[in-house]
């Protein structure tokens, strides 16, 4: 598999996201519960049937995209709000980047790590590993280079954000991503109540930093990519499960902005699993 990645990284992203547009039809077609689930979350939300027709290819795209973005040459990226990370970074406060599942949250931490990261001021992703060695390998090459730094899921890797957040720095985090029972509160996401992560909140009151709301914009025909910033300027809640809501709020707005390029078939409204060793709540 190492192989066919590292033979991947050297097609064009025109080609890529085709076979991937292919690879994401056949996926809806052949899997009953991707599909159903698919379609229930595009319900909930009063996407379009051309929207969602488009987020089925996207589903693919995110896939077939991944051997270019980590192992390929670098892609062509534009910057829509770039001044509002330099605002940010003026006041040393510390940056917490929030990026739904919406186009190519691979590139958002790759592009602000080359722009930005470089010079002085890193990201920190939270991240879990990969089960599977080979891509467990290739996803930490691909991530250790200059101005962007990870942290495994758990409560080591919380206290890594705490600390890069107090220094200044900024943190990058998935606030759509179902969490380990313990870690988050039900709150409604669409209309529907969500098990969500509380650690996007929880870092902004702990540490003062500011919000920004971040995300990879997939631009046609394999042309690279848009890379769109908007400050939060919401005050969060002191009480945690209104913040998370109001988190969940800003992803839902994010992601009307494109509803043809988020991960609709991905199962954000499943019960928890039990947390690993090590778990990332914090008191």
């Amino acid at each position: 598999m190492a192989f066919v990645f590292q033979f991947l990284s050297r097609w064009p992203l025109r080609l890529l996201h085709a076979l991937g547009a292919l690879c994401g039809w056949v996926v809806y077609a052949l899997s009953a519960e991707y599909r159903h689930r698919f379609q229930a979350h595009i319900r909930l939300a009063g996407v379009s049937v051309a929207d969602a027709r488009a987020a089925v290819a996207a589903a693919g795209h995110m896939v077939l995209e991944l051997p270019k973005l980590w192992l390929g040459a670098p892609v062509a990226v534009q910057w829509d709000g770039a001044h509002h990370i330099e605002q940010a970074l003026a006041e040393r406060r510390g940056i917490i980047f929030l990026t739904p599942h919406l186009g190519s949250f691979e590139v958002t931490a790759q592009a602000y790590a080359q722009r930005f990261g470089a010079s002085g001021s890193a990201m920190t992703v939270l991240y879990r590993p990969a089960r599977q060695p080979w891509l467990r390998r290739i996803v930490e090459a691909s991530r250790s280079r200059p101005g962007l730094h990870t942290a495994p899921a758990n409560l080591a890797g919380v206290k890594q954000l705490i600390k890069a957040l107090r220094a200044g720095a900024c943190v990058g985090l998935l606030p759509d991503q179902v969490p380990p029972e313990g870690q988050g509160a039900w709150v409604p996401f669409f209309g529907q109540p969500a098990y969500t992560m509380t650690l996007a909140a929880r870092l902004a009151q702990q540490t003062g930093a500011r919000v920004v709301l971040a995300w990879g914009e997939r631009l046609p025909a394999g042309a690279g990519y848009k890379v769109c910033v908007q400050p939060y300027e919401v005050a969060l809640s002191r009480d945690l499960s209104e913040a998370t809501a109001q988190i969940n709020a800003a992803m839902e707005q994010v992601i009307r902005q494109l509803p043809s390029q988020y991960l609709w078939g991905y199962a954000r409204y499943k019960q928890p699993r039990q947390p690993d060793t090590g778990s990332t709540q914090e008191g």
